[in-house]
């Protein structure tokens, strides 16, 4: 039995969010469709895994870099300050 192909990794790393996500999602409709061999679904079940865990972190990334707007008692912009995502 030959052993599954590892996935290439090496452009993960310089792919943009939407980029990685749209990969996702053509990995997931062809595992779903299941035409695909025992071997690349696996190399593409690992490379997928890969891609979640990049689009994870840029959205990490993201909610660290987001600020809500204070307003003041008046309604008006007063600032702003780190956004509480829990």
């Amino acid at each position: 039995m030959s052993k599954a192909p590892a996935p290439k990794t090496d452009d993960i790393a310089a792919l943009p969010f939407e980029a990685a996500m749209k990969e996702l999602e053509e990995i997931v409709q062809r595992l779903e469709r299941g035409d695909v061999s025992l071997e690349d679904s696996i190399a593409a079940y690992e490379r997928g895994e890969l891609l979640k865990k990049r689009c994870e972190s840029l959205l990490q990334q993201a909610e660290m870099r987001i600020e809500k707007i204070r307003l003041a008692a008046d309604g008006k912009p007063a600032g702003t300050q780190a956004l509480d995502v829990e």
